[in-house]
């Protein structure tokens, strides 16, 4: 079925893919659809200059349908669903393209409690809006499709305690680290006003990067998808760690003293053990994506933690949480998920826990981070005719199978269809980057030559 979301959300390049009129049409087909008794939605944004005109469209839309709208402006996604569940309302929407570009913006929706939409409502609002957009009537909600009027049309409020509503779920989780310094690049994003707040909150010294947004400066070669900078400011500081969020706030990377990436393989082993001596890791299990590294799975399996594998997309992990009851799961880009303190990622969650580990071990992030042992990964991509043929020909299925049973548990061989892409893309890892080169370059040729059949 054809639908207008991705893996997380609506997204594309502002004003020409993701253009006002479909953020209205979006905001109107939500509202009728996903309005309950509240009759409310929270919408914010992070602060590319597109926010404005996407959010002005979205809240039109919402209040066409007779939703009630609670604008809250610049605030991280995390901050977005925490405050649906907070208030009550019947769903949000946060207006963001994440760790994307600044020409790229999106739609991110929210139901009630603040979960992310199941694929189910996300097609029907997508069949919503192409029935919208050809003249038809949205009949839900309306007897005969006939819009609101009058008393019927929802309102527009600024909800100015927004920060400050979401600023108290910190406090709880706030370590005691006087004595540690901490660098903290905001990525000129969503949480550039309130990251100094929440982590001085420890008593650390904070040096902040990148937090004077202008609208244009959004992730540009800054923030989780460019550590360099993080990185020399840490050594250049002297600092104990860094940390790195996106432009949305939803992800958080790390650095450790001596400049080492601590990615979110490496984040997720260390809170998974702290919860697991803790005996809060629920049923010892740690929700990950296909694209975890090897090293976390010998990692956790050492530890008597047991991996659950999902497919990329951090909706799978948290659909994949709350089916079976865990406290963690995540993603290598640093998207960490822990449930208890919320429906979503929330990446200055992660770095107070991060924080609280150095506290409670009195260990460096470089020990800490040790436990994962990396797995030299290659990773190739292979453009093909047809991506779904190619990943699912005989003879690529059995040099992977081959592959696989060479390497043993000392690698592992994944191919899998690009989501956007007619490109197959063929990931191997191995304990020598020879030996994983050598499998990918086989099973590549394979599949390139599903284009000759």
């Amino acid at each position: 079925m054809t639908t207008l979301f991705g893996t997380d959300g609506v997204r594309g390049v502002a004003n020409t893919e993701l253009t006002p009129e479909l953020a209205l049409t979006l905001g109107f087909t939500a509202g009728l659809r996903l309005r309950g008794e509240s009759g409310t939605a929270v919408v914010g944004r992070d602060p590319r200059v597109s926010g404005a005109m996407l959010e002005a469209a979205v809240c039109a839309g919402l209040a066409s349908a007779g939703v009630s709208v609670l604008r809250v402006g610049v605030l991280p996604t995390p901050a977005v669903s925490w405050l649906v569940k907070e208030l009550g309302a019947d769903l949000g929407v946060m207006i963001s393209a994440s760790h994307n570009p600044m020409p790229d913006n999106g739609l991110k929706f929210f139901g009630a409690g603040g979960g992310k939409l199941d694929t189910e409502t996300e097609h029907l609002l997508s069949a919503d809006v192409s029935r919208v957009r050809k003249g038809g009537k949205a009949s839900w909600g309306w007897g005969e499709g006939e819009r609101p009027t009058g008393a019927g049309v929802g309102d527009l409020t600024d909800f100015v305690d927004g920060a400050a509503r979401y600023l108290t779920r910190f406090t709880p989780i706030t370590p005691n680290a006087e004595g540690l310094r901490v660098v903290v690049d905001c990525a000129n994003g969503a949480t550039s006003r309130l990251a100094a707040q929440v982590y001085e909150a420890t008593g650390a010294e904070v040096i902040m990067l990148n937090a004077e947004p202008d609208g244009l400066n959004i992730n540009d070669r800054c923030g989780s998808t460019h550590l360099d900078v993080l990185r020399a400011a840490v050594l250049e500081e002297g600092a104990d760690l860094g940390l790195a969020h996106d432009g949305d706030g939803d992800r958080c990377l790390a650095v450790a003293g001596d400049g080492d990436v601590v990615d979110g393989d490496a984040i997720m082993a260390i809170l998974a053990l702290g919860l697991h001596e803790q005996g809060l890791l629920r049923h010892s299990k740690l929700v990950v994506t296909v694209m975890s590294n090897l090293g976390l799975h010998v990692a956790m399996r050492q530890a008597g933690i047991e991996l659950e594998v999902t497919p990329v997309g951090d909706r799978h992990v948290t659909d994949a949480l709350r089916e079976g009851g865990y406290s963690l799961g995540g993603e290598q880009s640093g998207h960490v998920v822990l449930p208890d303190m919320g429906e979503s990622g929330d990446g200055m969650v992660t770095g107070l826990r991060l924080i609280s580990r150095l506290v409670e071990t009195k260990k460096s992030l470089a020990e800490l981070a040790s436990v994962v042992q990396v797995y030299p990964q290659v990773l190739v991509n292979v453009p093909v005719v047809d991506k779904l043929a190619a990943a699912g020909d005989a003879a690529v299925l059995a040099a992977v199978s081959a592959a696989q049973e060479r390497l043993g548990d000392n690698g592992r061989v994944l191919l899998r269809p690009s989501g956007t892409e007619q490109l197959v893309r063929v990931m191997v890892e191995a304990e020598s980057a020879l030996s994983a080169h050598e499998v990918a370059e086989q099973v590549a040729h394979l599949v390139r030559a599903t284009n000759l059949k």
